[in-house]
């Protein structure tokens, strides 16, 4: 009969060898604190939830009408002892994950800078971090990396105990940055940039993805990292250097169109003006920057002669391009200027050049047939057809 449960219990252990706990063997210092911060909170609650479920089973064997021996005390109903037990342990449990849980949000903010690179050694300062930019666009990931001048798409490498400042932000719709080896998820967001800093402790080879559903193309929306020493690392960037191809302005908007399972792409040179450009949600020619259009808000606006400037401002580029999120596009040619003499406009606004629907999915443009009128929208009782 052994044997037989141990047969069963096969296909069990069969299915949880595939399981990868990446979560619990972090190869970051960030990851690894977070693992034991969720270690540590959960020994703190199992203080309590273990004795209680021994002890509702004790008190059910104990105390079942079968057993006569066991004592019965009906007028019983207060204990000092016992209600010190039952509110001081408890209390005591919430104030540590209280303070474990302020340190964290200090300790682990991912806006803060690293103070060491693992338990045993602080950050060297003479060492310069290494800065990324991370786009999020539908769906993949785009990573510029500014002190070397290069792009890659669907995948990411760092040296092995170099400090690593990510700055995140989207194209389009909300995406969340995660690799589960390196440190914890942050959102990434079109117009605005959020930040990450870690460090990758060993060298290998890790997951990441995006952990917020984006659309269709979500579940192929994931890249590779590299954890590299410094020699394989200056190589990995050589040979991003040695591939062809220059990621511009133009060449943006084409890999900004939504796209699934994208290959691995590199770019050897990018435009060094490129990641502000999409934070400021402006990287076609001719459009205002959202930052630009901040400072002149912040400084009461241009009135009248700043409407050249404002007109042409849509910042959802699916609306402006005649997608399924908007309507065919529409651009302001001129204003009339009424003090101004008969005929006199404002100078003429032209539309972007590339005006090609933005689909993605294969999904085709929703058509909207006329409402019709009729007595029910009118408030009246429809007549019968009898």
């Amino acid at each position: 009969m052994s044997r037989l449960k141990i047969l069963a219990l096969l296909p069990l252990a069969v299915a949880l060898s595939g399981c990868n706990y990446v979560v619990l063997a972090p190869a970051g210092d960030i990851a690894a604190q977070q693992r034991d911060l969720v270690i540590i909170s959960t020994i703190l609650m199992l203080l309590i939830v273990v004795p209680v479920m021994a002890l509702t089973v004790l008190f059910a064997w104990r105390y079942r009408q079968s057993n006569t021996s066991a004592r019965y005390e009906p007028d019983w109903d207060h204990s000092t002892k016992l209600e010190l037990v039952i509110w001081s342990a408890p209390l005591l449990i919430i104030v540590c994950l209280g303070a474990l849980t302020w340190m964290g949000t200090h300790l682990l903010d991912p806006y803060r800078n690293i103070g060491r690179i693992h338990a045993e050694r602080a950050v060297d300062q003479s060492r310069a971090p290494l800065d990324v930019d991370v786009v999020a666009l539908d769906w993949k990931w785009l990573f510029i990396y500014p002190d070397y001048g290069i792009a890659t798409v669907n995948e990411l490498a760092a040296p092995v105990d170099r400090p690593i400042n990510f700055h995140i932000t989207a194209s389009s719709v909300m995406n969340s940055f995660y690799i589960p080896a390196l440190a914890g998820q942050i959102y990434a967001m079109p117009g605005m940039e959020t930040s990450l800093h870690a460090v990758i402790n060993h060298a290998g080879v890790y997951k990441g993805f995006s952990a917020n559903y984006s659309g269709a193309g979500f579940s192929g929306m994931h890249f590779t990292f590299h954890g590299l020493d410094d020699k394989g690392f200056d190589a990995w960037v050589a040979q991003a250097k040695s591939g062809a191809g220059s990621l511009g302005r133009a060449e943006y908007l084409q890999l900004e169109k939504p796209s699934e399972n994208e290959p691995v792409r590199r770019w050897g040179t990018v435009d060094s003006d490129l990641y502000r450009l999409i934070l400021n949600m402006c990287v076609e020619t001719g459009k205002m920057c959202q930052s630009e259009m901040m400072a002149i808000d912040a400084k009461g606006g241009n009135g009248h002669e700043g409407l050249n400037n404002t007109l042409p401002l849509s910042y959802d580029k699916y609306a402006r391009r005649g997608t399924v999120l908007g309507p065919e596009p529409v651009f302001v040619a001129g204003t009339c200027t009424p003090e101004a003499p008969q005929g006199q406009t404002t100078a003429s606004i032209k539309a972007p050049l590339d005006t090609a629907p933005l689909l993605g999915a294969g999904l085709k443009r929703p058509t909207f047939a006329p409402l019709k009128s009729s007595s029910f929208f009118l408030g009246q009782r429809p007549k019968s057809d009898s």
